[in-house]
């Protein structure tokens, strides 16, 4: 059976909340007798996220809520 866990990719300040947010990744590893397999990606989000979503506006790709925008982009 494959593992999925989410694995933290970086930590950023976001200035959105005014504070240092850790972005995460959702991936599924391939099962045993599949070695070698890069794991897959499922989703995306930030550990601010919730609270970010409280707002009146739309935030970022990372909170769920504005698909098409992602700030922390390079």
């Amino acid at each position: 059976m494959a593992m999925v866990v989410w694995r933290s990719v970086k930590c950023q300040m976001c200035q959105r909340v005014g504070e240092e947010v850790t972005l995460q990744a959702r991936l599924a590893y391939p099962i045993d007798y599949l070695p070698g397999r890069a794991p897959r990606v499922l989703g995306y989000r930030c550990s601010r996220g919730s609270s970010c979503n409280t707002y009146d506006k739309a935030a970022c790709v990372w909170a769920g809520t504005l698909p098409t925008y992602d700030p922390f982009a390079t």
